[in-house]
């Protein structure tokens, strides 16, 4: 008799060990029980969540099969901002892809040391107001690694690192979002080895008001930067949502920026476009905030592929100019400016040489719009821009990412 009590109360123990956490709810767990030196593995499949992954635990690993392989989707997300949250140091997120989350797909707020590599963000239903605004999404963040991954159908920024230092984006792509990859009141940043394909702009290097720094010193080089011709679709009053279709490089409000060495092609509007805040729809925020520095200065740009850009302009003044210009079948300069200058900047009406816009190849055009004056009087007069800037420094990852 008491044998076979014995086996009932086993069978009853086993059985109610036999209901294992479903894939969703076993990372889960993981996620809120991580101590620093974890490694959270998540298999292959997809894996539907309903609500955000938080992380907030420093030395932590996430690591997937492959982003084509370990899919988290929040397609029926009901719960949270984002589809991953993370508020942590030292870590490192790789192999996999997160789709359709109701905001944005990865944040990581506040950390040092981060590594995301080989991971795609996408919204599947493709280029819609609807979808999240930001796709990977470091912000305040030191000492930042994005390498190999994937954007796609962002309504703002498909590879976003905002308010950063130290940070380097490489061998990725972006595609159909309204910014490719944005580098927005960073210090040192290198953005190289891209491709930013069919965005509305393809990378865009700003800054901003009301953001606790601002940026300066990012170089972008050795980048595929064509047919960003994508409609503009991020919600009404955004940053982004100024930004033309058809725009390759924009570099907004930013100095000491470096653009050398990319291929840079088909953008309708223009290969590059260089605005002062004053151009971006944000004049009445800049006039009531002193502090913030509205021109781009200290502006490189060399050594660049140009091809076919500023056919087609997505703005209706810059479409006259075109054709007033350039005639019916013509095309803008490669290189658009709105023309706003500093007035502290100016020596005898002429920029003063270490603020210009210089660009010393020979074959390469900038029209000077002259927004200040309602496109009265553009010009392609190259005397301030024959010049050159002294090379910025390359980034250097510091330990424990060098």
């Amino acid at each position: 008799m008491y044998k076979l009590i014995s086996s009932a109360v086993v069978l009853i123990l086993i059985g109610a060990c036999d209901d294992p956490l479903s894939p969703a709810d076993s990372l889960r767990h993981q996620f809120e029980t991580a101590i620093p030196g974890t490694t959270i593995t998540v298999p292959a499949g997809i894996i539907e969540f309903k609500r955000s992954l938080i992380l907030n635990v420093d030395g932590v690993t996430v690591r997937g099969a492959g982003m084509d392989k370990s899919i988290l989707t929040f397609k029926n997300q009901i719960a949270g901002a984002e589809g991953m949250l993370v508020n942590a140091s030292d870590f490192t997120i790789e192999d996999l892809a997160i789709e359709d989350s109701k905001g944005d797909a990865l944040k990581i707020n506040e950390g040092k040391n981060i590594i995301v590599r080989r991971v795609r963000t996408e919204w599947t239903n493709g280029p819609d107001v609807s979808n999240g605004s930001y796709g990977i999404y470091p912000v305040q963040t030191e000492n930042t690694l994005i390498e190999h991954s994937v954007a796609i159908a962002a309504s703002d920024a498909g590879i976003y690192v905002g308010q950063s230092k130290n940070v380097v984006v490489r061998y990725s792509r972006a595609e159909y979002n309204v910014a490719g990859i944005e580098i927005e009141n960073t210090i040192d940043a290198d953005v190289y080895e891209n491709i930013a394909i069919n965005n509305t702009g393809g990378i865009l290097v700003f800054n901003m008001p009301d953001l606790p720094q601002e940026g300066h010193s990012t170089r972008v080089y050795n980048n595929q930067i064509t047919n960003n011709n994508t409609e503009n679709f991020a919600p009404a009053g955004t940053a982004v949502s100024y930004v033309p279709a058809g725009s390759g490089v924009v570099i907004n409000s930013n100095d000491k920026v470096e653009i050398f060495d990319n291929k840079i092609a088909n953008n309708k509007t223009a290969n590059v476009l260089i605005t002062s805040n004053f151009a971006s729809g944000y004049s009445a925020d800049i006039e009531s905030h002193a502090a913030f520095d509205p021109y781009p200065e200290t502006i490189y740009i060399y050594n660049n592929q140009f091809a076919k850009g500023g056919n087609a302009p997505d703005i209706a003044e810059l479409e006259q100019l075109r054709v007033t210009m350039f005639g019916e079948n013509g095309n803008l300069p490669d290189v658009l400016w709105d023309g706003f200058i500093n007035p502290e900047k100016l020596t005898d009406g002429v920029i003063q040489s270490q603020s210009a816009i210089c660009i010393p190849d020979e074959e390469v055009t900038l029209l000077d719009l002259d927004m200040d004056g309602e496109f009265a009087n553009p010009s392609i007069d190259m005397s301030s821009h024959r010049c050159q800037h002294t090379n910025l420094d390359p980034v250097k990852l510091a330990p424990p990412l060098a």
